[in-house]
């Protein structure tokens, strides 16, 4: 069982930054792949980044490719989301969530085994 907590989400004006972190419980953290999805008011959530359980393989949604960076510190049993260069498009809830051992090329939120509760990002232009 893993229980996951997002914090750092808030209100930023558009091309400002925000770190989002997740914590997560339990000893197997670093048997975990994982990801951050975000769902926008009146549309479905979608997958924006993973990073697999080792920490060397990432995975980007289009959208944020070169603007967003995951990140992970398995001793702090915490992943990372740095995102930069806010657009008002990026407003969500964003969600950490935790695939064993899992492929972080996997979009699909389907194969997620945990989840977190979510923190809102409002980008403001």
């Amino acid at each position: 069982q893993v229980q996951l907590q997002e914090s750092g989400g808030g209100l930023v004006q558009a091309g400002g930054s925000l770190r989002l972190s997740c914590a997560a419980s339990g000893r197997t953290f670093n048997r975990y792949t994982m990801g951050w999805f975000r769902q926008a008011p009146g549309k479905e959530r979608e997958f924006v980044a993973a990073l697999s359980w080792s920490g060397g393989y990432t995975y980007y949604a289009d959208s944020v490719k070169g603007r967003f960076t995951i990140s992970r510190d398995n001793a702090k049993n915490t992943v990372y989301l740095q995102m930069n260069s806010l657009k008002p498009e990026d407003t969500a809830v964003y969600y950490c969530a935790a695939d064993l051992w899992g492929s972080p090329s996997q979009t699909n939120e389907g194969v997620y085994d945990y989840w977190g509760q979510g923190t809102q990002v409002t980008v403001s232009s």
